[in-house]
C-alpha cells in the first residue's frame, strides 16, 4: 500500500464503516451504507482495499470478514509520515522552506514545541 495515496470516496465510506463497527461483511458493510451502491461494488472494493494491504479477512462461512490493519489515527499517521518523508525528498531544505512558508503563526508556534521535545533527551 503507497500510503499517500488517497483513497476514493467509496473507499473512504467503507474504511469508516468498518472503523466505526470494527469489522464487518460485504453484506454488513452494503447495509451499513445503504443502497447508493450496488452489493457486487461493496464486495469489489473491500476486495480492493484487502490487496492493498488495508484489510484483512478470514473465512467466516461463505462470506469474508474484514478488519483494517491499522485503526484510523494509525492510518492518518501513516499517510502524513509517508507524505513527509516525500516532501523532504532528497532536497528537504526546499521542502522545509515550503511547510515554513505554507504555516500560519500558530502552527510554527507548535513545530518550534515539536522541535524542542525532539531534541530533548
Amino acid at each position: 500500500m503507497d500510503p499517500v495515496e488517497p483513497l476514493g470516496p467509496l473507499e473512504s465510506r467503507v474504511m469508516a464503516a468498518l472503523w466505526a463497527t470494527g469489522t464487518g461483511t460485504a453484506r454488513e458493510v452494503h447495509a451499513a451504507l445503504g443502497e447508493e451502491w450496488a452489493y457486487t461494488t461493496i464486495m469489489t472494493t473491500l476486495d480492493r482495499l484487502h490487496k492493498k494491504d488495508l484489510l484483512l479477512r478470514e473465512k467466516e462461512g461463505l462470506a469474508w470478514r474484514y478488519r483494517p490493519t491499522l485503526d484510523r489515527d494509525a492510518f492518518e499517521r501513516a499517510r502524513v509520515d509517508a507524505l513527509a518523508s516525500r516532501l523532504l525528498g532528497e532536497r528537504k531544505d526546499l521542502g522545509l522552506a515550503a511547510l515554513v512558508d505554507a504555516a500560519d503563526a500558530a502552527t510554527l508556534d507548535r513545530l518550534a514545541e515539536l522541535i524542542e521535545a525532539r531534541r530533548r533527551p
